[in-house]
């Protein structure tokens, strides 16, 4: 990809050697490779800055999807009859902090990682319903264990090697029009419509003061950027953010929620209210950690039914990460002349780690967050900014309000642009053959429209391995191609099989 992202100034093509890196020389500098991949120390930290203010919702969003869940058994997650939110937001923090720094120091990538969603949503109505919750986190343990062995063998380094270029480019632009999504959905700019799947505010019509701080932050870091203005979104989301507090403090807009999560209040703020009122500080709580059972799970729904159940994580997992790492790679300007990311094996291996953490801490399977495209918009290059993204969380955890402060209206401005940025992959698509444009479109389109990388990724090689053999091609399938979409004809058809089965 030949887009220049405005913070990135430097006219020296990624992947040389530069004077940009401030710190040339420095062991800081050649162990992250900062100068050469065209950066500097001062947009490593503002670009991890931004990745950490666009996906530290997390901590706060986790805990209302896996905490409000009853298990089986009638308990909420840590076992009480009461959710322990304050617990699962402290375990949400650190196992963010300590795989982001993980994936940063060893990875050397601008990956920042954090609860999967989905694949929470996923255990808490899905998984946890059939079963205990420490035996739901243990089939996630489990997950993670089977993801770290494919790493390992060099399974999923080898079907990283087999996408073929168009479907690469592909997957950046439906991650481009998956985060976008996201953004408008989550600052509330577009909603479940009453006649429609989708509509534009509040009853079709734009209202409320936090929208207007949503499209004041979307134009302002559109505006910046224009302008080549160095760290464009991240003054877009403080200068949206100042905005918001100051809507706040004088209008009162108050929550869209109240406490159970139903909406009372449209025109309010959709996830966090810019206002320290409220908000208490105090000393984490890690009593989750350590809460799984690793045979639990089996024995309560039996050794098929839990195999479909590890199946079905573990694939939503594998392709949801290689999906996102492929277009963050481009996006970044990372992947080799091959398309591929070099040291790949080590990133898979820490988001193989990832969900292993996350399910014996108690938080869900962590994985690599398509959000991390913030900061590289913003110019991040290398695991420094990874670094910082971690150490932030670090402070989260002891200051949770911190986290409760930005409003998604002011921090999701940012996708939406990244949006654009990630977009321009389009042009490595070649749709005048129709056997690339089909499995191109229908992975583009299918990420945003089923809010999930995976069936994109998923309808987008079973039609690419159709139509290569209907126009004859069939010989130019990786081997591994042909494995894999029959791995996800079967993901798809898991209902069917099930039902066939007679597994429940």
């Amino acid at each position: 990809m030949s887009t220049e992202t405005p913070a990135t100034s430097s006219s020296t093509p990624p992947g040389r050697a530069s004077s940009v890196g401030g710190g040339s020389g420095s062991g800081l500098d050649r162990y992250f490779q900062i100068s050469e991949r065209g950066s500097s120390v001062g947009t490593e930290l503002r670009g991890g800055l931004v990745t950490f203010v666009t996906m530290v919702y997390i901590v706060v969003l986790n805990p209302l999807i896996i905490g409000t869940a009853k298990d089986a058994d009638g308990n909420f997650l840590g076992g009480g009859q009461a959710p322990a939110l304050a617990a699962i937001a402290a375990v949400t923090a650190l196992v963010a902090c300590v795989l982001t720094i993980a994936m940063g120091v060893f990875g050397r990538y601008p990956f920042a990682l954090a609860t999967g969603l989905g694949l929470n949503a996923f255990v808490a109505f899905q998984v946890a319903t059939k079963m205990s919750w420490p035996a739901a986190m243990g089939m996630v343990v489990l997950e993670g264990l089977v993801i770290t062995a494919l790493v390992l063998t060099g399974f999923r380094v080898a079907v990283f090697r087999a996408i073929p270029a168009p479907l690469k480019s592909a997957i950046a632009v439906g991650i481009g029009l998956f985060i976008a999504l996201i953004g408008l959905v989550d600052a509330g700019f577009v909603r479940a419509g009453a006649g429609t799947p989708v509509e534009i505010g509040v009853g079709g019509q734009l209202d409320g003061w936090p929208t207007l701080v949503f499209v004041v932050g979307v134009l302002l870091i559109a505006v910046l950027m224009v302008r080549k203005v160095r760290g464009a979104i991240l003054i877009g989301i403080l200068a949206a953010t100042v905005l918001a507090v100051i809507i706040e403090a004088i209008g009162h807009i108050g929550s869209q929620t109240d406490a159970s999560g139903k909406v009372v209040n449209p025109k309010g703020w959709a996830l966090n209210v810019p206002s320290f009122s409220g908000k208490k500080f105090g000393a984490p709580d890690f009593s989750l950690i350590g809460h799984f059972s690793l045979g639990g799970g089996f024995s309560a729904v039996g050794i098929i039914s839990g195999i479909v159940i590890v199946f079905s994580l573990v694939l939503s997992d594998f392709f949801d990460v290689m999906g996102t790492t492929i277009g963050l790679g481009s996006e970044a300007h990372l992947l080799d002349e091959q398309g591929q990311l070099p040291n790949i094996q080590s990133v898979l291996l820490v988001d193989g780690l990832a969900a292993v953490a996350g399910g014996a801490a108690g938080a869900s399977s962590a994985t690599t967050y398509v959000e991390s495209a913030s900061g590289i918009g913003d110019g991040a290059r290398t695991g420094l900014a990874a670094v910082t993204s971690g150490a932030l969380f670090a402070v989260t955890v002891f200051l949770a309000p911190l986290a409760q402060f930005v409003p998604s209206e002011a921090a999701t401005p940012a996708l939406v642009v990244v949006g654009v940025l990630l977009m321009s992959q389009i042009r490595n698509i070649d749709f005048s053959d129709f056997a690339i444009a089909v499995p191109a479109f229908l992975t583009i389109v299918l990420m945003p429209f089923t809010y999930s990388i995976t069936n994109g990724v998923g309808a987008g090689f079973i039609s690419y391995a159709v139509l290569q053999v209907a126009a004859g091609r069939a010989r130019t399938v990786h081997p591994l191609m042909w494995a894999v979409s029959a791995f996800f004809a079967i993901y798809f058809a898991i209902e069917p099989l099930k039902t066939l089965l007679h597994i429940s």
